[in-house]
């Protein structure tokens, strides 16, 4: 931000009280997605979240996560959700494919409902390169999902409570 230059922010505190949370969570590579959803959980309730608050749904494999994110976020239920899945490069084309496919859906999905989604699907080439993100050398993945959870769905509430009250705008008049 420019020096000297002051505006209205909206930013999400990193406070989940009184909200409540969707996880979709891929059973393929199991090992991996069990870490990241431990992870969110993690974050999710020292956010201040109970275990109330949150719900994980289980699909079979990361292709399946944004159709039950779509489906979950249209249920009014959650403030945010995470999409937790694990693709590792194989020797087929297989794994652009699944990984487009999902990074798309997420997107729609969000787009579509106005809930937000967090894209918490590793996509790497190694076992290795996974096992560091889900909680060894690259961090964790996971529990950076759970608070980028509780940031967006206080921004989302922000907005709308901002959208309500809204006075007409410049840009408003002009359409």
């Amino acid at each position: 931000m420019a020096e000297g230059v002051k505006v209205n922010e909206i930013r999400g505190a990193l406070d989940a009280s009184g909200m409540r949370f969707g996880i979709v969570v891929s059973r393929f590579n199991s090992f991996i997605t069990e870490r990241l959803l431990a992870g969110a959980l993690e974050a999710l309730q020292q956010g201040g979240a109970s275990p109330e608050q949150i719900e994980a749904v289980r699909v079979p494999g990361s292709f399946e996560i944004p159709l039950t994110a779509k489906a979950m976020a249209r249920s009014g239920k959650y403030d945010a959700l995470i999409a937790a899945g694990c693709i590792l490069r194989g020797e087929t084309a297989h794994f652009d494919v699944i990984v487009t496919e999902v990074a798309r859906g997420i997107q729609l999905a969000q787009m579509d409902t106005g809930v937000p989604i967090i894209f918490c699907v590793l996509t790497c080439d190694t076992l290795e390169q996974a096992i560091d993100r889900a909680g060894l050398k690259g961090g964790h993945k996971g529990y950076e999902a759970g608070l980028a959870a509780i940031e967006m769905a206080g921004v989302a509430k922000r907005l709308q409570r901002t959208s309500a009250t809204a006075p007409e705008t410049v840009a408003s008049k002009r359409r």
